[in-house]
């Protein structure tokens, strides 16, 4: 069976938002600034973004804080086409570990990994339905270390159950994640070495972005 190429159909969609002149609302999450900045550069032209910044996983609880901050100063110094807004959920650590019982012991970029990126783009699902979205995404499809596949599966999902539209994407695609890389360095973004987890802190190769 094909692998689904997620940036053409991506590109259809903006296509017809761009053929019939709209600017639909998108609620993004976002895990961070670096891996928010090439997503909110290339989608603010096409669509109205809100930021939804809910990481239960991120530990300890000064580097969710210091996360926060760098995603909200990107956002009020980035120039785009668009205005983007910010909101910013609970801190919740606690649910996360909960999900991750008996699966502390996974490799990274398995399950429990999986099942991180669930909790996170089901705040974003339940949100999006609450507040009238026209549509919701996450930013994690950037990150090299991140199942593309995966990440698109539970949001059309999740797009079923809460009948808001899963805005699909690759966003590593078309240098996507180098462009992140540059947004970093001319942004002056603090740019972590482990993806938020104390078990990705302990296991070298989850590096977000």
């Amino acid at each position: 069976m094909n692998k689904i190429n997620y940036q053409l159909v991506l590109d259809g969609i903006i296509d017809n938002i761009v053929k019939n002149n709209l600017c639909p609302s998108l609620l993004m999450h976002s895990c961070c600034a670096p891996c928010s900045s090439y997503c909110l550069s290339y989608l603010a032209e096409y669509f109205s973004i809100t930021v939804l910044y809910y990481n239960p996983n991120i530990s300890p609880e000064q580097e969710y804080y210091k996360r926060v901050n760098e995603q909200q100063r990107l956002i009020k110094e980035l120039p785009v086409k668009n205005k983007v807004n910010f909101i910013e959920g609970q801190y919740e650590p606690l649910k996360f570990f909960e999900m991750a019982k008996g699966l502390e012991n996974m490799p990274e970029g398995g399950e429990r990994c999986f099942k991180c990126y669930e909790i996170r783009q089901r705040k974003a699902a339940e949100y999006a339905a609450l507040h009238g979205f026209d549509y919701f995404t996450t930013t994690l499809s950037i990150s090299p270390h991140k199942n593309a596949e995966v990440l698109n599966n539970i949001g059309l999902r999740l797009e079923k159950e809460y009948g808001v539209k899963y805005l699909v994407s690759d966003f590593k695609k078309r240098g996507g994640y180098q462009k992140s890389i540059q947004y970093s360095k001319d942004y002056c973004l603090y740019r972590q070495n482990y993806c938020g987890c104390i078990f990705s802190k302990r296991n070298e190769p989850s590096i977000c972005p």
